[in-house]
């Protein structure tokens, strides 16, 4: 075909074909005359780029896909994340808007608007500077052969079964209704909800942890994103389960990330998390201090190296926030918290 019959047939402009052609995306053949002709498969090829760039990926990105023969599903999960971060980004600035518009005519209004300004740029920072310091693809084939529950001295996958399965039960699931697992890993606390034939969505921030979940469950759908920006909608979800990933998150962090499961909650919305925490200030530092005295080094270097909630803190902000708490603590380090809109009654243990 010539470049004007593929134009039409794809609903574009010569013009832009010869783009696509001048960033090397394709190479058309040409024929005695110099017309440009173009082949069943660069037809096709240029049917998924317009597709591609119509949500936002790059020439770069597709060019480099289409020279790895890649299916660009890794390109669309990025893409996806990106846009959610931007939408979440989008929504927090309009909101700040609608405080400064309410403010016309106040007196001393400008340093009051300027302060809002500071908190919008924190928040920004804060939803996008979460970095990855434990290379969690590099440990996404061998993670679940990692998982010991006996034989370290100090182990924090002490009663990890145990917690999973009532983090299972607590949430109490019905066949209609659609859960998320944020930092679901290899999807193992996400495998007990598919096992009753309830909707699930593993989202974690490691492409290689989302890659071994499909492998694991193929009926699970996997969304690259993590707590700060979770890539869903609101009121997207019924349930939200989380195990052993909030650690990974600093206070303040971990507050945006309870804002965000809010967010995305239906009405009658429930979260359980299991996860390393301690019970308050003075337990942390009373763990801390029998650890030392032991001269377990280990346990008290892993502690410090991540950020193991305060869940008195977590309670206070599910409460003030029109949830019923309750919770259940496996060990010293190993909690598991339950929270509910009040609408909802708990589930029996």
């Amino acid at each position: 075909m010539k470049i004007t019959e593929v134009a039409k047939k794809l609903e574009t402009t010569p013009r832009t074909i010869r783009f696509y052609e001048e960033k090397g995306l394709i190479s058309p053949g040409k024929a005695s005359n110099g017309y440009r002709m173009y082949t069943e498969e660069e037809v096709k090829d240029l049917r998924t780029i317009l597709a591609l760039r119509e949500v936002g990926l790059s020439t770069k990105e597709i060019k480099k896909a289409l020279e790895q023969n890649d299916d660009f599903t890794d390109y669309l999960h990025t893409q996806r994340s990106l846009l959610y971060e931007e939408m979440i980004q989008i929504r927090d600035m309009v909101a700040t808007i609608d405080c400064m518009v309410g403010m016309s005519g106040q007196a001393g209004k400008e340093e009051q608007m300027m302060n809002m300004a500071r908190e919008l740029k924190g928040l920004k920072v804060k939803r996008t500077s979460w970095k990855d310091r434990w290379n969690f693809d590099d440990q996404a084939e061998d993670y679940d052969n990692n998982i010991k529950t006996t034989g370290y001295r100090f182990n924090v996958h002490e009663h990890y079964e145990e917690a999973l399965a009532k983090a299972h039960r607590w949430v109490n699931a019905s066949s209609n209704e659609r859960g998320v697992d944020i930092g679901a890993g290899t999807g193992n606390l996400t495998g007990l909800f598919l096992s009753q034939g309830i909707s699930m969505i593993a989202v974690d921030q490691s492409k290689e942890m989302l890659k071994m979940c499909a492998k694991k469950h193929p009926e699970t759908e996997t969304r690259l994103g993590h707590f700060l920006s979770l890539p869903l909608n609101d009121k997207e979800t019924d349930f939200v389960v989380s195990s052993y990933a909030l650690h990974h998150l600093t206070d303040e962090e971990k507050e945006l990330a309870l804002a965000e499961m809010d967010r995305v909650l239906g009405e009658k919305g429930r979260v359980v998390i299991a996860d390393l925490m301690f019970r308050d200030v003075p337990d942390r530092a009373e763990v801390l201090r029998t650890y030392q005295e032991s001269g377990n080094v280990e346990a008290v270097e892993a502690i410090e190296d991540e950020y193991y909630a305060d869940r008195s803190r977590l309670i206070r902000w599910w409460e003030s926030h029109g949830y019923d708490v309750k919770v259940h603590q496996f060990n010293s380090i190993l909690h598991l918290l339950f929270a509910q809109k009040v609408e909802r009654r708990s589930p029996n243990e």
